[in-house]
């Protein structure tokens, strides 16, 4: 897309977000609840179906395009956590999933009526140790029947569908652990309550994240998205999408943060000048845009990798890692410029600093994404 009709994506959610203002996010964050409203208006707008292909009622934009949606979110203040997902999780669905998997989901996941906002990967016991996870899904008949646990699993309460990815093949039984893991499509709604439970886990942040138990649910077979035994390679194929989109809302993080941070540094006077007057105080801030704009150079290279058909590995896991620290320098540079009032509520600087924490944890972790380009990129021994 050209810089204009990606700038036009940008006016359109800065005008939707104007409409939501600062206290209505600092409401939901003192109740913890999901912004809804925020979400419909996304959806009604086209924003969050903009990956969807126009043959089955999306906009068929480009991930810059996302990415540029996702950024001026954050940008504006607001917390797009609670509808990211539906941007890349809908995409091993779209790359691999049968033509009536395809028409039966993404035009009502297009036009708000169905919700596929949850992805059942992580588990307690495995971690990032993917592989290792131990929800098995063993098939009887025309149905799959599912046990085991899920956590973080975030916006489970308010997504009609989840993919799953279950053991099909006890890990001894294959070659590579790799193997034997398959992608399902579960109706929540239906499962509630016959075999699914969802219990919510409050967390510093408002992210609606959950734990799920499976308990002899079923799940038609049909609901198997490509083949059997091959779900990983499936969700890795989606990992780099994931990672660029999480590192532009980091971006728009950032740049909330430092826009924060000059405006209060020039307005706030001690000792009978503005304290951005000081070096102390300009420097760090100084420092955090640098680190912003060299992030969003990495974001911008892998979002024209991605998008040339070209291997992004590396770009992606870096323009994560550099977008998630520079957010966090960004914040914490503009919770210090803030002093005292940094802690106030209604600078909301203390709810953004929050937020942005997340991001060096989870979606992959910055560990993660060191001993990817120390073992990958730089061909060092596997250190785990």
């Amino acid at each position: 897309m050209s810089p204009e009709e990606l700038q036009e994506i940008r006016d359109g959610v800065s005008r939707l977000c104007a409409t939501f203002p600062m206290e209505y996010w600092r409401e939901l964050d003192r109740e913890r609840r999901y912004p809804t409203d925020f979400v419909r208006a996304l959806t009604e707008a086209g924003y969050l179906s903009a990956l969807i292909p126009e043959e089955y009622g999306g906009s068929g934009l480009s991930l810059s395009a996302a990415a540029a949606i996702l950024e001026e979110i954050q940008r504006s203040g607001a917390n797009g956590a609670a509808c990211h997902a539906q941007m890349y999780v809908m995409g091993t669905l779209l790359r691999h999933g049968s033509t009536a998997q395809k028409q039966k989901y993404l035009p009502a996941i297009a036009d708000g009526s169905l919700r596929l906002q949850a992805f059942g990967v992580t588990e307690p016991t495995a971690g990032t140790d993917t592989p290792s996870i131990r929800t098995t899904a063993v098939r009887q008949g025309d149905r799959y029947v599912i046990n085991g646990q899920k956590v973080w699993t975030s916006r489970a309460e308010h997504s009609d569908v989840m993919l799953l990815l279950a053991r099909t093949t006890p890990r001894e039984q294959v070659t590579k652990k790799s193997e034997g893991m398959s992608v399902f499509i579960v109706d929540m709604k239906e499962a509630l309550g016959k075999g699914l439970t969802i219990r919510p886990i409050r967390t510093m942040i408002n992210h609606g994240t959950t734990e799920v138990f499976f308990d002899n649910m079923e799940v038609p077979a049909e609901n198997l998205v490509g083949d059997e035994g091959k779900g990983f390679r499936y969700i890795l194929d989606g990992m780099n999408a994931e990672r660029i989109l999480i590192a532009a809302e980091c971006i728009g993080d950032a740049r909330w943060f430092t826009s924060k941070s000059v405006a209060y540094a020039s307005e706030r006077k001690v000792f009978g000048r503005p304290i951005g007057q000081n070096q102390g105080v300009q420097f760090p801030i100084a420092r955090a845009y640098m680190a912003t704009e060299a992030a969003a150079l990495m974001v911008d290279k892998a979002c024209a990798l991605y998008e040339a058909g070209q291997p992004a590995g590396k770009e992606a896991n870096m323009a994560k890692q550099l977008a998630a620290e520079a957010s966090f320098l960004a914040g914490d540079t503009c919770l210090q410029t803030h002093g005292g009032f940094g802690f106030a509520e209604e600078y909301d600087v203390e709810r953004k600093w929050r937020e942005t924490r997340l991001y060096q944890i989870a979606p992959i972790s910055t560990n993660l994404v060191l001993s990817y380009v120390a073992e990958h990129v730089l061909g060092l021994p596997r250190s785990y």
